[in-house]
């Protein structure tokens, strides 16, 4: 029995992929064609009149991406906060049923006098403008956000209190965690935030809709060199604490006074050494289960409470002082 010759295909000949045999019919594979250096690759759409017209073509799908710079906020707190605050708005989405509520209706009178566009729209246009987020019936477009600068934010904060404490955050790139310390910043009684420009979060509508309002009533300020910003606080008078899982003392232990920066690092990567060096004192919240770290805005949120705690205990009140026989 003699083999059947190989047929051996030469460099000029186009591959012609195998042949198909599909209900009686035979099909042959078509060849696939590169493009020559410098040619545009053209993928046509395969024209309905051809023999294999029962296989449709589809378009490729493009996957959306998030905008983090968005500027639109929804929810009734975020958008009362920035009406009662008179933050510029370009634009209102309201319902009908929410424009008159007492909360909203003058400020909303008021934003239209200041120059915001109030549109009446109906809740499934809400949806639209929001991509199905939870609304409340109410979204804002805002202006972008004006930053402080770092000397205005000092001036700012001594003249708001005796002692004041500004929280510093490193390299935090989730907007959800970076509002949350500002929420939590705010709510315990810190007078402002400094943010690095570069590998970090700006504030963007995520950050303001996380933030709940908090940002109306507190400054941030976005420096260049971080370090440098920390030299500058220094100078200023206060004292630089910076939270370190390693080679740093129990939060617990460390007494707080005076003017306070307290820095809080990334999610993943904590403090720079850069920034652990331009520190005066590393502390750490002692750990006694399995998880070896915190969320950062939790680790924020601790820090926060301790360094109020201790000045709580400082301060005399008069109305627990007992009273004379």
């Amino acid at each position: 029995m003699t083999s059947k010759p190989k047929k051996l295909q030469t460099s000029g000949e186009p591959n012609r992929g195998r042949t198909v045999k599909i209900k009686g019919k035979r099909f042959s594979g078509s060849p696939i064609r590169k493009a020559k250096p410098g040619e545009r690759e053209n993928h046509a759409k395969p024209s309905n009149s051809s023999a294999n017209s029962q296989f449709s073509y589809q378009s490729p799908i493009l996957k959306k991406t998030e905008d983090n710079d968005s500027d639109l906020i929804y929810g009734r707190h975020p958008v009362l906060s920035a009406l009662e605050s008179q933050r510029e708005l370009n634009r209102v989405w309201v319902t009908a049923r929410l424009r008159y509520d007492p909360r909203f209706h003058n400020l909303l009178l008021q934003a239209k006098e200041n120059g915001t566009v109030i549109d009446e729209v109906e809740p499934k246009r809400l949806d639209q403008i929001t991509e199905g987020a939870n609304h409340q019936g109410i979204a804002a477009q805002i202006a972008p956000y004006s930053y402080l600068e770092l000397p205005d934010l000092v001036a700012q904060a001594k003249s708001a209190v005796n002692d004041p404490v500004i929280v510093v955050a490193e390299g935090i790139t989730d907007p959800h965690n970076l509002g949350a310390i500002i929420r939590t910043a705010e709510a315990i009684g810190a007078q402002g935030l400094v943010i690095p420009q570069r590998r970090a979060v700006g504030i963007t509508s995520t950050v303001v809709k996380v933030a709940a309002g908090a940002l109306e009533n507190f400054a941030v300020s976005r420096v260049i060199n971080l370090s440098r910003a920390l030299e500058e606080l220094k100078e200023a008078g206060f004292w630089i604490y910076g939270t370190a899982a390693t080679g740093s003392e129990p939060i617990h232990t460390v007494r707080f006074s005076g003017p306070i920066v307290l820095v809080i690092g990334s999610e993943g990567e904590g403090l720079s050494m850069l920034t652990q060096r331009a520190c005066d004192v590393l502390v750490s919240i002692p750990l006694q289960g399995k998880t070896p770290s915190l969320n950062a805005s939790v680790a924020a949120g601790m820090a926060l409470y301790e360094v109020y705690r201790q000045r709580s205990l400082n301060t005399l009140y008069l109305n627990k002082l007992p009273k004379p026989l």
